[in-house]
């Protein structure tokens, strides 16, 4: 229901000038999603969603679709310099990373915005990462190995 709600919003978004939280709420429920204020605001927050101005001084949401150019490859260097090993169970995903790095690493997770990863929490070594199944965990462990050994 939340990706399909999100999706609506991008879609929203994209085909009108929408200025205001209520004005997106009132447009996602004529298209049939019961949604508060509050989690409209949560999917804004979540979808990075900005405002930008428009003639005659009204704004806009839109979505940002670049990243600050070199962002991607300084995560990929911190995620490699950090990383020591991983291991998974169940849907877990354990990392163990140089010691006072995986806070960084754990940005650095964030960063890649891997649909499967529901979040990570880090402490000084180690980061638990919540994957949405057992089957996804092994996946985002095959495209972090890729990442770390520099295999395309």
């Amino acid at each position: 229901m939340k990706l399909s709600r999100q999706s609506k919003i991008l879609e929203l978004i994209s085909k009108y000038d929408i200025e205001t939280q209520e004005e997106l709420t009132e447009w996602l429920m004529k298209e049939g999603y019961n949604v508060t204020q509050a989690t409209v605001s949560r999917d804004i927050r979540e979808l990075k969603l900005t405002k930008v101005a428009m003639d005659g001084g009204r704004q806009k949401y839109i979505a940002i679709q670049k990243t600050e150019p070199g962002l991607s490859e300084k995560y990929t260097r911190v995620l490699r310099e950090g990383f020591l090993s991983m291991d998974m169970a169940q849907n877990i995903l354990v990392i163990k990373t140089v010691s006072g790095m995986a806070m960084a690493v754990a940005a650095a997770l964030d960063a890649l915005q891997m649909n499967s990863i529901v979040g990570c929490i880090a402490g000084d070594d180690t980061i638990m990462c919540a994957i949405r199944t057992a089957e996804e965990t092994v996946s985002v462990m095959e495209k972090l190995s890729k990442i770390i050994n520099n295999v395309e």
